[in-house]
């Protein structure tokens, strides 16, 4: 009989002990949670404003570098074509430069279509400096220019800000 007393006193202890731990280990659980939701919280809280500060600096870098905008830009500051070739290519050489450290804050895929659009920028350029003679006025380049983005259905830096607009509306 005695020994009855104590198994049911045992059992009663186990069970008591077993009770108590699962309620420390879920309470602790849920602490740890709640603290991993405070640092996510904050992460975001710090990282949001960088990330679409580099959206913002990726979308105007790619309205820098249109055609366009480049030649409005510059045009006038070139005697020759090949002197207006030299300084749109530093120009983008310079705008990508100045913003590359903004891939920490957008996707790969986003920064790709970035890339690309820079490459098929100097593509163009490149391509219309060929058919027309170094020493020729900087205007027969722009217009050179100006014709090959025509041809193109899609300016290079189109898709690449579609992508970007597409992350960002992601992100709210």
């Amino acid at each position: 009989m005695e020994y009855i007393w104590i198994l049911t006193i045992l059992a009663l202890g186990v069970i008591v002990t077993f009770g108590i731990y699962l309620t420390i280990t879920t309470v602790a659980n849920k602490i740890f949670e709640k603290q991993r939701w405070d640092i996510r919280s904050k992460n975001i809280e710090i990282t949001l404003p960088l990330r679409l500060q580099a959206y913002e600096r990726m979308c105007l870098f790619l309205e820098r570098i249109t055609p366009n905008n480049l030649l409005l830009r510059l045009a006038p500051s070139a005697m020759s074509a090949l002197e207006l070739q030299q300084i749109v290519l530093h120009e983008i050489r310079e705008e990508y430069n100045h913003n590359v450290a903004q891939q920490l804050y957008i996707s790969t895929h986003a920064w790709e279509q970035i890339v690309n659009a820079m490459n098929e920028t100097v593509a163009v350029v490149n391509q219309a400096a060929a058919e027309v003679s170094a020493e020729a006025p900087s205007s027969d380049l722009a217009k050179k220019i100006f014709s090959h983005v025509i041809e193109k259905e899609i300016q290079p830096s189109t898709h690449a800000l579609k992508v970007l607009k597409e992350e960002i509306r992601n992100v709210f």
